[in-house]
């Protein structure tokens, strides 16, 4: 299968993903980890993006996209993957579409993992992360809701609505119906 997982922070896109990789037999990519591997690989795009990164600027979409088209020509992800974290725009999602389409496959769905605003709170109030308090929280969901949510719109025919306010086990259970495994 070949998905893309939306949902704000906190909604359990990680913790699902991990699980769905696992139950699914495809790889789950998240843009932190390519960035964390390119990086720590010393990569020429690695290095590309640490150049943004240690400037405090946001690495570009053209950087994001390339590592994205390269890990989706590795072997593993030549039967499926989960890609969390690209696209996050619609510019993005229009980037997707044209690797997928140049490597002839397309989406299966998108998982759209939603959660109300109050749980994503004290979920992420719950990690006790340093950087998470909950104005800081709501910030990043208001940036989650101008910049992501259009997505939502853009694969409107694909999109998998998966309410993700039960237990992780139960929201890993309605996931699986809904792809019909």
């Amino acid at each position: 299968m070949r998905l893309v997982l939306l949902g704000p922070p906190g909604a359990g896109k990680g913790t699902q993903a991990v699980i769905l990789s696992e139950k699914l037999g495809v790889p789950h990519i998240s843009t932190g980890d390519l960035f964390r591997a390119n990086i720590g690989d010393g990569t020429p795009l690695g290095l590309e993006a640490k150049s943004y990164i240690d400037a405090g600027k946001l690495v570009p979409t053209d950087v994001t996209a390339r590592m994205v088209k390269e890990r989706l020509a590795e072997d593993d992800a030549r039967d499926g993957f989960l890609l969390d974290g690209f696209p996050r725009t619609v510019e993005q999602a229009e980037i997707l579409d044209g690797i997928l389409t140049e490597a002839g496959v397309v989406l299966d769905g998108v998982v759209n993992f939603q959660v109300s605003e109050d749980v994503v709170v004290d979920r992420m109030l719950a990690r006790g992360r340093a950087d998470d308090n909950e104005e800081t929280i709501r910030t990043r969901l208001q940036v989650y809701r101008n910049e992501t949510a259009p997505l939502i719109e853009h694969y409107a025919d694909r999109i998998i609505t998966i309410p993700a306010e039960g237990t992780v086990e139960e929201i890993n259970a309605a996931t699986m119906a809904a792809l019909g495994k």
